[in-house]
């Protein structure tokens, strides 16, 4: 059948508009809708609203009973009169497109600590994520940050991202603040004194950080409906395209753990963590001596001394399974650490602690190195060094600044522990 050069304009007409056409909400209509108030979000109603042939799904709810007058509150009303001891607020939208979608997406999201003064970086981050990975795959994304999220904030991210779960949290206080046990006299010597010259030394929220990525992240309740998570800091890029479902290679494969880059902690930002681990390891291991002989012990231990070699996974990219975190071998590491106080009176980071951990817990075949990537974090990049891969992933970073093998980097030894060498 020859179709007429009408039907054939008309056609391309509709399909035209069909790919093109408008997949996100006006500030007035965002500002319009209302929101169900929800004391349990996960048997609550939503209320949902199509526009374009897209459904847009939110709902809220805290973690205690609060009273109001109105069954439905508006968007602006309720970001605008949150509290401050409201620190556990959870707002979630739904994005999704109202017509059957086959494809099988694992239990995964984005994991972003961020706050509001972060925007204009996590816009651009999110944009370029989309671009390279994301829009083929539509996985969630989670917004955590220690204070409240503004509406600015909500209104512009969920305005970039075109479809999936988008989740803002507040960070509970007792995951984020510093502890009762930690002297508060001892910690103001090593802030201004001890470590003052150090990287970060001087800064109480690099440490409220550090702790909270090392102890607390995965215990976050926006966090506990999915399987894997792929951490993302604001400015950082990729240079090349994924094409494949990275979550989907990681269950497929029984993959724990991946990373990009590694490299040498700072020494004196640590100066009591090995003993501290050796400490553990004498406290903790079994009688099979489980700790000592696992076979990663040589990622991070110098054979011929016994001592820590200082190398760690740079844990601003980590794609992970949120179960190596939520065993219980993890918690017990962790609160052993916790309370030598080192967050505090040293400066010890999240990359050394999860370097250990994965060290005595996990396998070889649980570790995978995303070289394909094209990973870049101010001041380091991870770029592709196959011609092949750099052409067929159309990767646009410079191969002669690839961080990986350089004699800063751990990955050469990594990879050779890895793969048995």
């Amino acid at each position: 059948m020859v179709l007429s050069p009408s039907i054939v304009i008309l056609l391309s007409f509709v399909v035209y508009q069909y790919f093109t056409r408008r997949q996100y909400i006006s500030e007035d209509e965002f500002q319009g809708y209302i929101i169900h108030d929800s004391i349990n979000i996960t048997s609550s109603k939503n209320e949902s609203h199509i526009i374009n042939d897209v459904v847009y799904d939110y709902e809220y709810g805290w973690d205690f009973q609060r009273s109001n007058q109105e069954n439905m509150i508006k968007i602006d009303e309720l970001i605008d009169n949150i509290s401050p001891e409201q620190i556990n607020q959870k707002f979630i939208i739904h994005k999704y497109i109202n017509e059957t979608n086959l494809y099988h997406r694992e239990k995964a999201t984005f994991l972003i600590l961020c706050r509001n003064s972060d925007l204009i970086d996590i816009l651009e981050t999110i944009q370029n994520v989309e671009d390279r990975f994301n829009k083929n795959f539509h996985y969630d994304y989670t917004f955590l940050n220690d204070e409240k999220f503004t509406n600015e904030f909500i209104y512009l991210i969920s305005s970039f991202i075109p479809f999936g779960t988008i989740n803002f949290g507040s960070i509970p206080a007792e995951h984020w603040e510093i502890p009762q046990f930690i002297d508060l006299d001892r910690f103001d010597l090593a802030l201004n004194q001890d470590m003052r010259d150090i990287v970060y030394g001087d800064s109480i929220s690099y440490r409220k950080m550090c702790r909270f990525f090392s102890g607390f992240f995965y215990k976050h309740e926006l966090v506990k409906p999915y399987q894997y998570y792929w951490r993302i800091e604001p400015g950082i890029k990729l240079y090349c395209d994924i094409n494949y479902d990275v979550f989907e290679f990681m269950h497929s494969n029984h993959k724990k753990y991946g990373f990009t880059l590694t490299m040498f902690e700072y020494e004196n930002t640590i100066p009591s963590l090995w003993s501290d681990f050796q400490q553990f390891i004498t406290m903790y291991d079994d009688d099979e001596n489980q700790y000592n002989s696992n076979e990663l012990m040589k990622l991070i231990q110098n054979q011929s001394s016994n001592t820590y070699n200082l190398c760690h996974f740079w844990t601003n990219f980590e794609i992970g399974d949120f179960s190596l975190f939520t065993s219980d071998a993890y918690e017990k590491l962790f609160t052993f650490f916790d309370y030598k106080g080192g967050f505090f009176y040293e400066r010890w980071g999240d990359a050394p602690i999860h370097s250990l951990a994965i060290a005595i817990s996990l396998k070889k075949s649980d570790l995978h190195w995303f070289g394909d990537i094209g990973y870049y974090h101010k001041p380091y990049l991870q770029c592709p060094k196959s011609s092949l891969m750099f052409i067929n992933n159309k990767c646009s970073c410079n191969q002669d600044d690839d961080f990986s093998f350089t004699d800063l980097s751990c990955t050469n030894h990594f990879l050779n522990v890895i793969n048995g060498l």
